[in-house]
């Protein structure tokens, strides 16, 4: 194991708070390497404590394992509101991100740095698919 991720303890490396073990193939692992290096951090999210879950600011997404590659998006990334995953919607106000009963306004802040997240998130999920 090299990179970022050499100085990990071998069982740290098994990335999932639940008693389920991930087992990651090398090339799943370099593209761990490169999602860190880009600026995002696993995180665990209920209910998808048992995904693997990345972010980066305020923003996040969930990632699946590519059986013999790399990692896929599971969902589009999504704004985080309290912690959690939110939906984005339209009320008469305008754009919100919502969790349960709370709203936080969908602003073009908000809106770009979610479309930062994804686009560069895609890009390193990709080059990892064509390596």
């Amino acid at each position: 194991m090299i990179g970022l991720w050499q100085n990990i303890p071998e069982d740290r490396r098994k990335v999932c708070p639940t008693n389920r073990k991930v087992e990651f193939t090398p090339q799943q692992m370099e593209v761990l390497e490169r999602l860190f290096a880009a600026g995002f951090r696993p995180i665990a999210i209920p209910p998808y404590e048992s995904a693997l879950c990345v972010r980066r600011g305020e923003c996040a997404a969930v990632l699946s394992p590519i059986p013999n590659g790399g990692l896929k998006l599971l969902a589009s990334p999504s704004y985080l509101v309290g912690g959690n995953l939110s939906v984005r919607l339209k009320r008469n106000a305008g754009e919100v991100f919502v969790w349960k009963k709370t709203d936080l306004p969908a602003t073009p802040e908000r809106l770009q740095e979610l479309e930062l997240f994804r686009r560069e998130l895609s890009d390193v999920l990709e080059s990892g698919q064509t390596q």
